[in-house]
């Protein structure tokens, strides 16, 4: 685990925070994973084309869907999957939170 991890979830907690007033818990926390996943998988175009002599200004000699199932690592993966456990995490606490609200209301 490096550094990086730990910005992406703290990042992905910021956002479903932010979006909290917005939306539940698990749409604001779906939000902010695929956020990060866009950005994974732009990262893994990126460097697609690079290996293939892409430079700026030309278009990227990767396939529609290619840095969706191509160029991920062990990094990247963490890099989506820690926050999406992170964002889960708050789901099933605001959830329990929630429940013992409504059971001591009733």
């Amino acid at each position: 685990m490096n550094i990086t991890h730990l910005e992406h979830v703290i990042i992905a907690l910021i956002i479903q925070g932010a979006l909290l007033r917005l939306a539940s818990a698990s749409v604001a926390g779906s939000i902010a994973v695929a956020l990060l996943m866009g950005r994974e998988i732009a990262q893994h175009e990126y460097r697609l084309g690079i290996q293939r002599g892409w430079e700026w200004g030309e278009t990227l000699p990767v396939g529609m869907f290619e840095g969706v199932w191509r160029g991920w690592t062990l990094d990247s993966a963490l890099d989506v999957v820690l926050p999406a456990l992170a964002c889960s995490l708050v789901v099933a606490v605001l959830s329990v939170k929630r429940r013992r609200a409504l059971k001591q209301r009733y």
